[in-house]
């Protein structure tokens, strides 16, 4: 998509969620009603949306928009990260791609291997994988999210996850003087459980606490069973991590319902709790 600024970009998302942008240039499963208006973004994230978004664009061209579709539902490579366009403000990317190939994991295949970006500004790092990159940009990603803290107030969070194989004690340093609020890695197979294990002890040593060390752990996928699910589950927080547990979707979208049940078992506070304190 061509480059333009929030100001003069329309954009429709087919669902809302909380890295959508609030600025009034954005709908949300509706067309824009605006007049003077020629080009209309259509951004899709989850593949299972793709039928809702097609819905907007047609609706959208009925009105006499030209649309443009796209996002990473429709598996395009993206270009440089543009501020508040695409993502709510304080969210930020300073890379993109992979050179790994990881199970499960579609960014190799839709953005190829590792390239840095120019880096703006925000606390909220949605990087594919960060720690793959130089250390002078990992540098200076930091030097950035610590100007942010200062400007904003805003301590920097990692949704968009570390990779616990890569993580060096040089890391702990810049997470910790960065005063970090979260970070959050991941625990998807089996080959994620020593790497896991190891950053665990790396953060511990290094004075981070539990509560601001976050894992993923994805469910539901493949051949996976509820024991093996729970196991994982429960090894991610004798590892040192609290996990956050994530549900599988096919491109539709949809989960069994057993899966659902097993998943809300672990969302409710209280019962969530509850498995933790069983598992010390």
């Amino acid at each position: 998509m061509e480059k333009r600024t929030p100001e003069n970009t329309i954009r429709v998302f087919p669902r809302r969620t909380t890295t959508t942008p609030t600025d009034p240039n954005v709908f949300v499963d509706e067309p824009p009603n605006l007049e003077h208006i020629d080009i209309v973004h259509i951004s899709v994230t989850f593949t299972y949306d793709k039928p809702r978004a097609e819905k907007l664009a047609r609706i959208c061209e009925l009105l006499g928009y030209t649309v443009e579709l796209g996002g990473p539902a429709y598996g395009k490579p993206s270009g440089d990260f543009q501020l508040g366009l695409y993502l709510k403000d304080g969210y930020v990317i300073t890379s993109r791609g992979c050179n790994r190939h990881c199970k499960h994991c579609l960014v190799p295949i839709r953005e190829g291997g590792l390239r840095e970006l120019p880096i703006t500004y925000g606390h909220n790092v949605l990087d594919d994988n960060l720690l793959a990159c130089s250390p002078e940009h990992i540098t200076g990603v930091f030097e950035m999210l610590k100007r942010e803290h200062s400007r904003t107030g805003k301590r920097p969070l990692f949704t968009g996850g570390l990779e616990a194989a890569l993580l060096q004690p040089w890391h702990i340093d810049l997470l910790r003087e960065a005063k970090t609020e979260r970070m959050y890695f991941a625990y998807d197979t089996p080959d994620d459980w020593e790497p896991l294990l190891f950053a665990g002890k790396l953060l511990r040593d290094g004075g981070i606490s539990k509560h601001k060390a976050r894992c993923y752990v994805l469910t539901g996928y493949g051949s996976d069973t509820f024991d093996d699910a729970d196991k994982r589950i429960r090894d991610t927080w004798k590892a040192g991590f609290i996990p956050f547990v994530m549900q599988y979707r096919d491109a539709g979208g949809k989960v069994s319902s057993e899966w659902r049940k097993f998943l809300c078992d672990w969302e409710r506070p209280q019962s969530r709790a509850k498995k933790l304190e069983e598992t010390r």
